[in-house]
Formats: C-alpha cells, sequence, structure tokens
C-alpha cells in the first residue's frame, strides 16, 4: 500500500546557518502510529512544522496522499487533513472549550451570529465519537493541562485530520490517563487516522508506536519496527551513549529543614479554594518529590514558595526565616532558586539574548554592574563559561534565546538558578519536553547539588522523574496533599495514580514523616 506521507529529502537552514534538517527522507505508511525520536535540536520540531506548513523547506519534497504538495501555511495542511497538537498547546484560554473547538469554522444562526448552542453539541458529539471528555462550556483558562490537551486533538480532529501530529501528548498525564490516550490512539489508526508520536518517554514509544525513526544532528540514524527495538537501544541511537535510567538511592542522613511550608492555604480571585493547609519540609540532603494532575494547585503553590503569590493564610521559611510576604529577589538573596514549569512563559525572555537571561537575576550585583553600568565584557566571560559548564549549543553568548532548541533553552534556565549557589532549589518540570540526554544531565546536576546538601523541591507530571530521584514523595490532589510515600523504591507509578486521580486518600497523615523524621 502506497504510504500516506513521502517525505524526500528534505532539507532547512535557518538564517542563523544552522542546518536543522539535512536531506531528510522517511516514509510514514497508512492507518499506523509512528514515532519520531531524538534529541533536543536534533531536527523533529523543524520537520513537524514542514509537514504542518509552518516551515518551507529550502530542498526537498512532499507527498501527501500519492501527491505532490506545497504547503505555505497551517490552514493548506488544516485544508488536505493535516492536524497537528503541539507542545505548547495553542488554544484561546479565554474561550470555552466549545468556542476553542469550532474556532474559524463556527456554526451560525443565519449568516451573521454565532450558534453556541450548536457549537456545544458538535463538541459532545465528537468527544463521544473518539471517548475524549471534556467539558464543553467551561474556559480553557479554567482547565488542568490534560483536559486542553484533549481539546486540541478534538479541534483537530473536528478539521477531518487524516494525518495528526502529536508533540509530546503525555507529559502533562497520569499512567491511568496516559493509557485511555493510547487506547484512543489505537481506535484512531484503526479507524483509518495515521498518527505522528513525538515523544522523549521511550517506554510509551515502545507501548504506542510500530515503527520508530530516530533523528540526530538535522539527520534519520534509523526508522525500525518498535519491535525490533528495546528502550536502551533507542536512547543509544539517540545520543549516542548508554544512559542510565536506574532509580537513585536516597542519601542515609539528611540536614536541617531548608524549607517549610506550613498551613498554607489559597483563594484565588474566582474564590476558589486551590490549596487547602499544606504543610511539609525539605531538608538539606533530599529530594521531596510532588506528584499529582496538572491542576491541582501544584502551579500556586511554586509560585507562593517563590514569591510571586502571597499565600491566603499560612507561613513559608527558608533557612528559619519567614520569608512570606517577601519578594522574589528577596528569596533569591535568601537561598532559592526556582526553574519555572513553563520556560518561554516564565523561565526566559524570548526576545533577549542568552546572557541578557543568564545576568537577569544577578545584573545588579558587584562584579556585573558598577556605577549604573553593565560591564558587558565580564557579562559575556561569565555566560561562556556557563555555556561551557552547562554545554549550551548556541553560536553565541549574543544569540536570541528563542533561536535555541526547547533543551538548551532549558539548559540556560538550569545554567542560570544552579549557578546562583542556591540552598534551596524549587524544580517545576526541570525536564519537560527536552530529550534523554538532556534530562539525564539535568537529574544528575540535582543530585549533585542534593549530595551537596542542598533541599531540592521536585513538582513534575513525570511519575518516572518523581520515581527516580525522590527522597520521599508526596501526592496532591484539589489541593490537598492526600499521600505520602516515606520510600519511593517501594512504589510504582500505577500505585500513585489513584491518588492523584482523586480515587483514594490516606486517613491519616504522617506528621513526622512530612517534617522529615521518616528518615532519621
Amino acid at each position: 500500500m502506497e504510504p500516506l506521507l513521502q517525505l524526500r529529502n528534505i532539507t532547512h537552514v535557518y538564517p542563523t546557518g544552522v542546518i536543522a534538517n539535512n536531506n531528510v527522507s522517511l516514509n510514514i505508511k497508512r492507518n499506523t502510529i509512528h514515532a519520531i525520536v531524538g534529541e533536543n535540536g536534533a531536527g523533529k520540531t523543524t520537520l513537524m512544522k514542514i509537514i504542518f506548513g509552518i516551515l518551507t523547506p529550502q530542498e526537498g519534497s512532499i507527498i501527501f496522499k500519492g501527491k505532490f504538495i506545497k504547503l505555505h501555511s497551517p490552514n493548506d495542511a488544516i485544508n488536505l487533513g493535516i492536524g497537528m497538537v503541539h507542545q505548547h498547546l495553542m488554544l484561546a484560554p479565554e474561550l470555552t472549550v466549545a468556542e476553542n473547538i469550532v474556532l474559524g469554522v463556527e456554526p451560525k444562526k443565519g449568516k451573521l451570529f454565532f450558534d453556541g448552542d450548536r457549537a456545544i453539541k458538535i463538541t459532545r458529539e465528537i468527544a463521544q465519537e473518539y471517548g475524549l471528555s471534556v467539558p464543553p462550556e467551561k474556559k480553557i483558562s479554567a482547565l488542568p493541562m490534560g483536559i486542553r490537551q484533549r481539546v486540541e486533538i478534538l479541534k483537530a480532529l473536528f478539521r477531518n485530520a487524516e494525518l495528526l501530529i502529536l508533540d509530546e501528548p503525555t507529559s502533562v498525564l497520569t499512567p491511568q490517563e496516559t493509557d485511555m490516550l493510547f487506547d484512543t490512539l489505537h481506535s484512531l489508526a484503526k479507524s483509518g487516522k495515521t498518527i505522528l508520536f513525538i515523544s522523549h518517554k521511550l517506554k510509551e514509544v515502545k507501548a504506542i508506536a510500530e515503527n520508530v525513526t530516530v533523528m540526530r544532528d538535522g539527520r534519520i540514524i534509523a526508522t525500525k519496527p518498535a519491535g525490533e527495538l528495546t528502550e536502551n537501544e533507542i536512547a543509544y541511537l539517540m545520543v549516542g551513549r548508554n544512559l542510565n535510567s536506574r532509580r537513585i538511592e536516597s542519601r542515609e542522613s539528611i540536614g536541617d529543614s531548608l524549607l517549610s511550608v506550613r498551613n498554607v492555604s489559597y483563594i484565588d480571585e474566582n474564590g476558589m479554594e486551590v490549596l487547602k493547609n499544606i504543610s511539609f519540609d525539605v531538608h538539606g540532603g533530599e529530594i521531596v518529590g510532588l506528584a499529582g494532575v496538572e491542576g491541582n494547585g501544584q502551579t500556586e503553590l511554586v509560585k507562593i514558595i517563590t514569591g510571586l503569590l502571597t499565600p491566603t493564610g499560612g507561613n513559608i521559611f527558608v533557612n528559619s526565616a519567614d520569608v512570606t510576604h517577601s519578594s522574589p529577589r528577596k528569596r533569591r538573596e535568601r537561598g532559592i532558586a526556582h526553574i519555572p514549569e513553563d520556560r518561554m512563559e516564565d523561565g526566559v525572555a524570548a526576545n533577549a539574548t542568552l546572557q541578557e537571561n543568564i545576568i537577569v537575576d544577578r545584573y545588579y550585583k558587584s562584579g556585573f554592574s558598577r556605577f549604573f553600568q553593565l560591564l558587558w565584557k565580564r557579562i559575556t566571560r561569565h555566560t561562556n563559561e556557563l555555556i561551557k559548564s552547562f554545554s549550551i549549543r548556541t553560536q553565541s553568548p549574543k544569540s536570541n534565546i528563542s533561536m535555541l532548541s526547547g533543551g538548551n533553552i532549558q539548559k540556560v534556565v538550569v545554567a542560570r538558578e544552579f549557578s546562583s549557589n542556591p540552598d534551596v532549589i524549587i524544580a517545576a518540570q526541570p525536564t519537560r519536553g527536552i530529550d534523554v540526554g538532556s534530562a539525564e544531565y539535568i537529574h544528575q546536576l540535582l543530585i549533585d547539588l542534593r549530595d551537596k546538601n542542598r533541599a531540592i523541591f521536585l513538582v513534575s507530571a513525570d511519575l518516572d522523574e518523581i520515581l527516580k530521584l525522590s527522597s520521599r514523595i508526596l501526592v496532591i490532589y484539589n489541593g490537598e496533599i492526600v499521600a505520602l510515600f516515606p520510600d519511593p523504591s517501594r512504589i510504582t507509578g500505577k500505585q500513585l495514580g489513584p491518588y492523584m486521580l482523586g480515587l483514594k486518600k490516606q486517613e491519616s497523615l504522617y506528621q513526622e514523616s512530612l517534617n522529615g523524621k521518616a528518615h532519621s
């Protein structure tokens, strides 16, 4: 049978001279799930943007359903039956689910007026057809990331996508939700859809894909049936070395409490009780992991700890000092570092250079400025040292940060935060959307800091990450701590899932464990 999609000798070079795709040729069979894997900067995203009409290659051809096509915009791709769910979701936050799904092809009452009732009916019908439950009348801004992702998938399916590109689709899902998504994807493939599955989670690639294509440095290294490759073999093809995926042993002894969260509550501007009496400690020499489905208060908790929100009640202590009402700068000076969950929204200034992003928290300090003048030679030297130490791939410290790959932007954030000599590291989704090689590197940096007696609070939707790194695991649901597991080596992601979904709750919550005594 003729492939649904054929790419022939695709080459794309960015204006900076970076060769993102180098003579890429690939066939995607109809009615299959085909995984594309590779390190950040390997060329995956560029290739997907070409298939979806966001970018036009300098060389090569695209054949879709047996015909040569020219794509000048995503609308061209959508009209041909190609849909894409981006890693950073493309939804209008102040519109409802139904309004987002029909956006651009809205049903009308007469010729002028939007038919909201019809949009809701369409949404319910398509959600039922594909087994992706969503609330049609709720605003996107009120929904957790997992539900938003379902909306994006339904939006593409509503536009009759025959080829569906999914970029990191499970990064915000529990194991149970991932299983449900995979059931849906298998059903879509059986019903005639073809799926390009972009992921860094190799266990999931093995579970869902029929074929796997590995990219490295803009080229295709291999395309093989998934059944012929182990996870370790895929990882080796991606990065050219063996990776360590074993669980990290906790330290036998821990230090004093460096971060204390006491009875923290938060009511948002809509009167919703987002956090309810949260208490825990993080000691020097340990990594405390917080597991939970996104949208259950993790974002607000991290913002309260880092000074971006003020709690309705409770206190935050860093090195025994009450910082509840201190500014973010004061907290940083007390020893807090913060890797935010959304690097582009809160981690970097997209239109600034790499070196400007590096000094954003220290430009006013001696060594970087004098008499209200920035010392650019010292700043450049400092930035170059971090580029080398953290293996950041860039042409220059003066390159615009937006020209870097996602993994290298994350390394810039990590380099800035870890080079601030912190006592407490708040790591929110520290490896989201980056490749296994970069993730392993960041994991090792966190472990090194732990072993230097720093306190690390790890918030992650990736349960493999939580289970690999954590000394203790807390589970949050609906703004409450519902479980604590003092020995992560004895549990699995499947066992955490029911607590994350609110199906189970530990009855007595272990104050002695919360404050770390379970380790003594």
